[in-house]
């Protein structure tokens, strides 16, 4: 065998990087640093539980040879298993639930393995939830294994025995909290049992998102009803059997909107291509140094790869589709009016106007655009400069015409007082916004005013 080389990928699985975080933690004093399990073979650290387990129940006599396994995944366990199944020759059944990425299904489908995709808004009770659906499959498919990786106890040894023993080797220790996201329970538990064994001291936080009961259930001991959220890979509707809350010291809660934000940002400013459980884990870390009294050394582990999410975190139509578009669009349009110095000063040219008189506004009030009003007041179309100007040179339109052959309906309405977001659609398309106030036409706002406006606040 060649010098170095590893007998088989699953050989390849761990000893992946911790980096420290610089542009997105900008604003706390926290030193943040992230272990990258992206760059495990299979995506994510979730190739460690999947060759742990499957270990084991060989070991155990639980799997046979010959044998089916059987999970209820997010896609990333999906992944480990079925690797671990390639090597070692075994089928697999993966049930996922309908809102995971398309990327995920078509990666489990790619080994080989069948997939089942169950309805997401159900109880994990309800006969068609992906945990009754992969129960039932082991019930009825003749040597069958189902892992039940909320269950199986060996997806916390797993991190208790590999994942947070490499880490502490990484960083002899120095670091004073952990935090990562919460589902299984598998990470934070196996991860905080083994830390706290050996830094007393150390803070072990977990990072739940809105919806998901286990944050709540933690704090209170009361179960409440779960919500729905985008999410994916971190989350519950239940409490799994991973889960040791007494090594568990905090938890911070984040949303579907900020945790994509931010994992965007991570790929723009670190050069971190991870997956929206990563968004979730910096945002909650940002919250959580929030409230320190002086200043820690943050470690968190970050779950899995961003290709598993570019027809989704990564794609610029469904973020916006969603309405998880970038919050610079989150600002009244009365503050980008006030910003660029425009105070409601707007020309504009009766219906019953001349393509002349048009031109002659124009000209003498330098503005490259009219709003075309009607004998009550109201817009009924736009003349812009560079639609007239072709055809008056070439003698299409005469001076005498009625501007109501010139005149363009490309433009969108909207009141001073709404979001930018809301003229977003005109703006990218290039369109005017007719900015009103309280009905009537108060000021005009292009795409190079937004240009300007967002030039002003980089440089101010």
């Amino acid at each position: 065998m060649m010098k170095g080389a590893r007998k088989n990928v699953l050989e390849a699985i761990g000893g992946t990087p911790i980096v420290k975080l610089n542009k997105t933690v900008t604003e706390v004093e926290s030193e943040i640093y992230v272990k990258l399990e992206y760059m495990n073979p299979g995506g994510s650290t979730k190739d460690r539980i999947g060759s742990y387990m499957l270990d084991q129940a060989v070991k155990e006599g639980k799997l046979k040879p010959g044998g089916t396994i059987i999970e209820g995944t997010s896609g990333n366990t999906g992944v480990g298993l079925a690797m671990w199944a390639a090597i070692h020759g075994y089928k697999c059944i993966f049930v996922l639930a309908d809102k995971q990425s398309r990327e995920k299904i078509d990666n489990l489908r790619a080994f080989g393995a069948k997939v089942v995709v169950c309805p997401t808004n159900v109880e994990p009770e309800d006969p068609r939830s992906y945990y009754s659906v992969s129960k039932r499959l082991a019930e009825t498919i003749p040597n069958s294994f189902y892992v039940n990786q909320y269950d199986n106890l060996h997806n916390r040894n797993t991190h208790y025995n590999w994942t947070a023993p490499e880490m502490y080797e990484q960083t002899q220790g120095d670091f004073d909290v952990f935090m990562a996201g919460v589902g299984t329970g598998g990470t934070i538990t196996g991860c905080g049992m083994f830390f706290k064994e050996k830094m007393p001291d150390v803070k072990i936080v977990g990072i739940d998102c809105e919806g998901s009961i286990i944050a709540h259930y933690a704090k209170t001991g009361e179960m409440c009803e779960a919500k729905s959220y985008v999410i994916e890979g971190i989350g519950e509707d239940f409490i799994p059997q991973n889960y040791d809350f007494s090594v568990i010291d905090d938890f911070v809660v984040v949303g579907d909107k900020e945790s994509f934000l931010m994992t965007r940002r991570l790929l723009k400013e670190e050069g971190i291509y991870a997956g929206g459980s990563a968004g979730a884990a910096i945002c909650g870390a940002i919250k959580y140094a929030k409230t320190l009294k002086e200043p820690k050394k943050i470690l968190i582990l970050l779950h899995d790869s961003g290709n598993r999410y570019a027809s989704k975190i990564y794609n610029d139509d469904w973020m916006s589709d969603k309405g998880y578009l970038d919050s610079s669009f989150n600002v009244q349009i009365n503050e980008v009016l006030k910003s660029l110095g425009k105070n409601g000063n707007v020309f504009t040219v009766s219906d019953g106007a001349t393509v002349g008189d048009a031109v002659k506004i124009m000209n003498e009030k330098n503005v490259s655009q009219l709003p075309v009003l009607n004998k009550n007041q109201e817009i009924v179309g736009m003349l812009y400069e560079k639609n007239l100007v072709r055809p008056v040179l070439m003698g299409e339109f005469k001076q005498d015409d009625n501007v109501s052959i010139a005149y363009s309906n490309k433009f969108k309405v909207v009141d001073r007082n709404e979001l930018l977001e809301v003229a977003g659609s005109a703006l990218l398309n290039k369109e005017v916004a007719v900015i009103t106030d309280h009905g009537k036409i108060y000021d005009i706002l292009t795409e190079i005013d937004v240009l300007q406006y967002f030039s002003k606040k980089v440089h101010s």
